[in-house]
């Protein structure tokens, strides 16, 4: 057998189980599978993105598989390649996305002899991919390829397992790597057929309790779930804005500032998704005095604390809560808006124009410095934006491409709401290539020059004043604006509410950047 009888039973394998999606970073070694995948694009057998930067491949993937629900196959040549996909698979792997990772590599006799582009890169990704299928041109044959790289699929999508995430096949590939052959479009067959493992049965909880609900980072589904249990009891909702629940009549705005008054009196705490944002959460969700009830639909569950009392697939209200528990919250909560619009200056004044323009058509993503921690003291909306952003892991790194990722996967214009360090991380993904489809995309950046989350932290205090701007603060002078139209993008200067209020009201065509200049 040869590789490209390889690669394409790899791709033929691909369409059989579902995989619409797959990720090109080029290069020689993944010549059999770039031919095969842009010969099967051709067809309209699946839509294929090519990007040069392989860090930045890997995280359109990522957003790609969230915008989606379903796996999404990045490919790689050998070499230092495959390492540039660690940081989005360490995401995958912390958030639960269905990644499959193609890295094509040179025969295993190859290994340690010093060939060119040579390393021991199948176990790479190490703990962070739920496993490492190796297939090789030199070893077995189609049915061998088809069976591993379908159960590599069915892994990804945590169908089994209820625990989706990274999977990498490692495709070894030996010469030749190409022949006429490659450009036959590949058959599509009915693939393996796998059920999912279902979930235990709803969980019914009493009344009684002085109940909070915590939303953290999750799907759409998961959020609506949140929603609706909070509603059913009537219980506070404290939603994080990726939590796609900070939304409805039980939702408290400014729940972190409002926990510490409030915290004593909490007896149960029933949390949704993946908290990461406050530490006063952190702190309630380490408490032993509380019942704290985690609702995992997947085979695993949070639990910073090691305090979790149980663990359920879902759960529902028996009867409505006290009603004055809700109440209190609210009250609260109002008097601490007025408290924020009057004090929180320019910064607190673009959050709620940028926010108040959202939509429930509308999608964002979000950047995990303090846009998404404007974001949540934001004004609750009755029907808000969906809302995505990397808190697997909670890097900067790849916000760009996981955002161009969910506009390509949904078919949707999408926002992307950073900071000025965050766009710098990532902004080669603006450079997108001139055959390749261009999302309809605006980035909002919100620069106060330099990283102003972490005054915020210990590192802010005064004694450390002398080295906060080198060594956390990193101020730049790059001119992000000339950097953004140096790589093809529109790009609007905003000074205040009003004017960005006007740009956001205007549809989104193509690829553009507002830049907000804020002060530290």
């Amino acid at each position: 057998m040869s590789s490209v009888d390889l690669a394409r039973t790899v791709v033929a394998t691909l369409l059989d189980q579902g995989v619409r999606h797959v990720v090109l970073a080029p290069g020689s070694r993944n010549a059999p599978l770039a031919l095969a995948l842009a010969t099967a694009d051709r067809a309209g057998q699946l839509s294929l993105h090519v990007r040069v930067d392989e860090r930045s491949a890997g995280f359109i993937a990522l957003g790609l598989a969230r915008a989606t629900g379903g796996v999404v196959a990045v490919v790689t040549t050998s070499g230092t390649a495959v390492g540039n996909l660690l940081p989005a698979v360490m995401e995958a792997r912390h958030a639960g996305v269905g990644l499959l990772v193609l890295s094509a590599d040179r025969p295993a006799s190859m290994i340690d002899s010093g060939a060119n582009q040579t390393t021991r890169q199948d176990r790479l990704l190490g703990e962070h991919a739920l496993a490492c299928i190796r297939v090789a041109s030199e070893s077995g044959g189609v049915a061998d390829w088809r069976a591993q790289v379908a159960r590599a699929v069915v892994l990804a999508s945590g169908a089994r397992t209820r625990q989706p995430g990274p999977v990498q096949v490692n495709v070894e590939l030996a010469a030749p790597l190409v022949d006429p052959q490659v450009l036959v479009p590949v058959e599509v067959g009915p693939g393996l057929q796998v059920l999912s493992a279902q979930p235990a049965g709803v969980v019914v909880l009493p009344a009684g309790p002085r109940t909070v609900v915590v939303a953290g980072d999750a799907s759409a589904a998961v959020g609506a779930a949140a929603v609706e249990f909070a509603g059913q009891l009537g219980a506070p909702l404290l939603a994080e804005p990726s939590s796609n629940a900070r939304r409805g009549r039980c939702a408290v705005a400014a729940y972190r500032l409002l926990l510490p008054r409030f915290a004593d009196r909490i007896e149960r705490v029933v949390v949704f998704g993946h908290p990461t944002l406050s530490r006063p959460v952190t702190a309630l969700l380490s408490r032993q005095d509380v019942e704290l009830i985690m609702v995992a639909p997947g085979a695993e569950w949070i639990d910073p604390g090691h305090a979790a009392s149980r663990v359920v697939d879902a759960v529902r209200a028996g009867a409505p809560g006290p009603g004055d528990w809700l109440a209190e919250w609210l009250a609260a909560d109002r008097e601490v808006a007025q408290g924020l619009d009057a004090d929180g200056g320019l910064r607190r004044a673009l959050t709620r124009a940028l926010w108040a323009s959202f939509g429930p058509e509308d999608v964002v993503v979000l950047g995990s410095s303090n846009p998404i921690r404007d974001a949540d003291l934001a004004p609750i909306a009755e029907q808000g934006p969906q809302v995505f952003a990397n808190r697997g892991l909670a890097g900067i790194d790849g916000t760009l491409s996981t955002g161009i990722g969910v506009a390509l996967g949904s078919g949707r214009p999408v926002t992307v709401v950073v900071g000025d360090l965050t766009l710098l991380h990532d902004v080669s993904a603006l450079g997108i290539g001139d055959l390749e489809r261009r999302p309809d995309l605006r980035v909002v950046v919100l620069d106060d020059h330099g990283g102003s989350i972490f005054a915020g932290l210990e590192q802010g205090a005064a004694d450390y004043a002398e080295h906060f701007e080198r060594v956390f603060a990193t101020p730049q002078a790059v001119d992000l604006a000339a950097v953004a139209a140096g790589f093809g993008a529109g790009v609007v200067q905003v000074a205040n509410p009003d004017d960005l209020a006007q740009e956001m009201a205007r549809p989104v065509h193509g690829v553009e950047v507002v830049h907000v200049r804020l002060p530290r």
